[in-house]
Formats: structure tokens, sequence, C-alpha cells
């Protein structure tokens, strides 16, 4: 089976980088509007609740399927462009030297669209990183 391929979830990535900041530091910056505008896109109040939906200003769709405060956060995430939906769970994990934060991606529907994402989720990890710093 190739790399990244998966029995149950299609293709999937993931992506993850530790900041030196405190856990709160983080998942506030990473919930605030300006934060949320960051990774899931802009124009948007991220909605907390399992079952609810939201729309980007570029039109990304998707619905909140499960909230963690200060933990975990998982959605499903479906750009206008695309016919099907994948799913994205943005996790943050304290360290000594500070939090990790991992975005993993599924239910792509091939490799090229596994890159793609690949390099969407490292450049939202460098602004998210820019504006923890």
């Amino acid at each position: 089976m190739p790399v990244g391929l998966t029995k149950d979830a299609g293709w999937e990535i993931g992506v993850s980088r530790t900041v030196h900041q405190p856990l709160e530091a983080v998942w506030s910056r990473l919930t605030a509007p300006d934060g949320v505008g960051l990774w899931l896109g802009h124009g948007v109040t991220f909605p907390r609740r399992a079952g609810e939906g939201y729309e980007t200003a570029d039109g990304t769709v998707g619905e909140v399927r499960g909230y963690q405060e200060r933990r975990r956060i998982r959605l499903t995430w479906r750009p206008s462009d695309w016919k099907h939906d994948s799913t994205v769970q943005v996790t943050l994990q304290p360290t000594k030297s500070g939090t990790s934060i991992r975005f993993h991606q599924d239910r792509l529907a091939h490799a090229a669209e596994r890159e793609r994402q690949r390099e969407h989720w490292k450049a939202v990890l460098d602004r998210l990183v820019d504006a923890l710093e």
C-alpha cells in the first residue's frame, strides 16, 4: 500500500510542530477569530459544539464533529471546488518545551490531493507559529 493511503480513511496527511508557548496561549490563539482565520479560513466564527456547521469567506464548509476544550477539534472540511468531504483534526499536546500542534486530515481523494494538503497544512503551521512568536 502506498505511503499515506489507509484501508479505512483513504489518503491522509499529518503535520506537526512544537512551539515554545504554554498550551493555554496556543489554544487561545487557535480559537480566537483571527486565529481561526489562520487555519480554518477567514470570515467564520468557529462553532464549538458537535453538529454545528460553518462556512468560510472562500466557501469552505463543514461541521464540527468533536470539540474538547484545550485539547482537540475535529471537523469536516470541504473547499468549494471539492466534491467530497474530508476530516480535519487539530490536536494540542503539552510538551516539556511548550505545546505540540498537530493537523491531521483524512478522506482525501488521491495522492496528488494528499500532497497539496501536506503543503497547505505546513503553510498553516508556519502562519500559526509566526502569530504565536
